[in-house]
């Protein structure tokens, strides 16, 4: 049994607090290798954000559980060579869907976890997630649970249908499980696709821009759970200049379109306290790869298109720490 605080993490729990009452979105950023975490770290040591690294089922199989774990208490140690001095780092499960999963993250130093029933029937969902509360609190780790289908696909979760979450049972969900936040479904979606073309409307420049989020469901959710964590999936923007460099260079996203960053800035003011952020990552990277080999192509030292992957990652999360979640500053 490894316990988070003996590697220098945090749970969510204050953190979460002090978002909700400080009107600003925790990022929470989904890594798979040592350049991601070097970006997420650099952005968030720098601008004194809070920060939740997360890690699905399958990055944690591509990564290694072991390696996992003396990553997460690097990351620590790295941010505070950074000056960073009393760094707020997350380690979070992001879409567990096994009970056994949960409890493997807990006892190898996760400081916070999500079950995800969201696709079982609603008493099932239950008590998956009471078994797996029940399960991380003796440890002090804390749980997300979710309600509502989001569509769209990301790791090995996919759906081809999204299902607003049903604001009816918020308080039976919450009050049963014991849950500590609450992922949401009102209108994100996973991966680089987030919308298909008809779902959308084009503007001028012939761009997809996509349907509003249900803030009408936010709201209602926000009424029967004052003051309670609320989590959004799917929330990626897709910038549109990484997609075009990808293009450019020989890729092929046609059509790839996220959440506009106002709308996410209008959520960070709510009870939406940790907003998830992972293909914009994988785009920067991408685009930046992709520009170094067409340049370069005779480059094959990993370092020399790596470094500006890492770069233009780090550019990224600064970006939406400071102007879209708010949460620079929130970490001195």
């Amino acid at each position: 049994m490894i316990s988070y605080k003996d590697l220098g993490l945090v749970n969510t729990k204050e953190m979460f607090a002090k978002a909700i009452n400080g009107g600003y979105a925790i990022p929470a950023f989904n890594f798979n290798n040592m350049e991601q975490l070097q970006a997420i770290i650099m952005a968030c040591a720098e601008q004194k954000s809070p920060v939740i690294l997360q890690v699905s089922k399958g990055a944690r199989q591509y990564a290694n559980q072991t390696l996992l774990r003396y990553m997460a208490e690097g990351a620590v140690a790295y941010a505070k060579e950074l000056g960073w001095e009393h760094p707020q780092i997350v380690l979070h499960l992001d879409h567990g869907d096994s009970f056994e999963l949960c409890k493997s993250c807990v006892d190898m130093g996760f400081s916070s976890v999500m079950i995800d029933g969201s696709s079982l029937p609603y008493d099932e969902n239950v008590a998956l997630t009471k078994k797996v509360v029940e399960y991380a609190h003796k440890y002090d780790v804390t749980v997300e649970g979710e309600l509502g289908v989001l569509a769209g696909v990301e790791d090995e979760v996919q759906a081809e249908e999204s299902h607003y979450t049903k604001p009816e049972e918020v308080i039976d969900f919450v009050t049963k499980t014991g849950c500590d936040s609450l992922a949401i479904s009102i209108g994100t979606s996973h991966g680089a696709y987030k919308f298909k073309p008809e779902q959308c409307t084009r503007n001028a420049e012939g761009k997809l821009v996509p349907p509003p989020l249900a803030f009408d469901v936010l709201a209602e959710i926000e009424k029967k759970l004052p003051g309670f964590p609320i989590v959004l999936h799917g929330s990626s923007s897709v910038p549109q200049e990484e997609v075009d460099t990808i293009n450019k260079y020989g890729g092929k996203l046609p059509d790839a379109v996220g959440i506009p960053e106002e709308q996410l800035r209008k959520a960070a003011k709510s009870a939406v306290c940790k907003i998830n952020i992972d293909s914009d990552s994988r785009l920067a990277m991408t685009a930046a790869i992709r520009k170094t080999f067409a340049e370069k192509p005779g480059e094959f030292d990993p370092r020399k298109y790596l470094g500006p992957a890492r770069d233009n990652m780090k550019k990224m999360y600064t970006h939406k720490i400071v102007n879209v979640l708010g949460s620079n500053g929130k970490a001195e």
